[in-house]
């Protein structure tokens, strides 16, 4: 073999590496977005839910109007926001606002006895429920983007294609733990 072949031969491993590693980490970019998309249709579902549990809380608890308004604020905010961060703080207001709503409901017996109440509550649950799996199976593809665009030597390519960390979309934990606040 001639230098000039093994010179042939080492560019085209080369080349090769680097279309394996750039089509790699396009695959992992998808696959985030593809989880992000999961999170939102969960997102749209819960949106979709709030408007028919405020007008049949509403009929019940006539006086507690701060809290429909501040749930139907939270839901607006969370709908019109785009950015990920932004949207995660957004959803966790959200997701507070609805625990101060259940709160309430739990001084009314009759609407806790009401069953379109009850069906919505479930409905809300199984959301719930559902945005976390999504939650977790993005952060999961997030971790596995982020970490392919770290390693040595995909990092190269990485940055010279313009590959770019992810955000996680994580629970606010201080907001979680912090005990729903309900004035009468």
């Amino acid at each position: 073999m001639s230098i000039g072949t093994i010179i042939l031969l080492v560019v085209v491993v080369i080349v090769l590496w680097v279309i394996g590693a750039f089509n790699g980490l396009i695959s992992r970019k998808n696959r985030v977005a593809e989880a992000w998309s999961d999170i939102e249709v969960q997102l749209k579902r819960r949106y979709d839910l709030i408007p028919n549990l405020i007008e049949t809380v509403k009929g019940y608890a006539t006086h507690e109007k701060t809290i429909l308004e501040n749930v139907t604020k939270a839901r607006t905010a969370a709908m019109s926001t785009e950015d990920p961060k932004a949207k995660l703080q957004a959803e966790n207001q959200l997701s507070q606002t609805l625990k101060s709503l259940f709160a309430v409901a739990e001084n009314y017996p009759q609407l806790k006895a009401n069953e379109n109440f009850g069906k919505l509550q479930d409905e809300l649950t199984d959301t719930e429920d559902k945005i976390q799996a999504a939650r977790r199976f993005y952060n999961g593809n997030v971790r596995d983007y982020n970490t392919a665009i770290e390693v040595f030597p995909r990092n190269i390519i990485a940055k010279m294609f313009g590959f770019g960390q992810k955000e996680l979309f994580d629970v606010d934990n201080d907001t979680e733990r912090q005990p729903v606040k309900v004035k009468f």
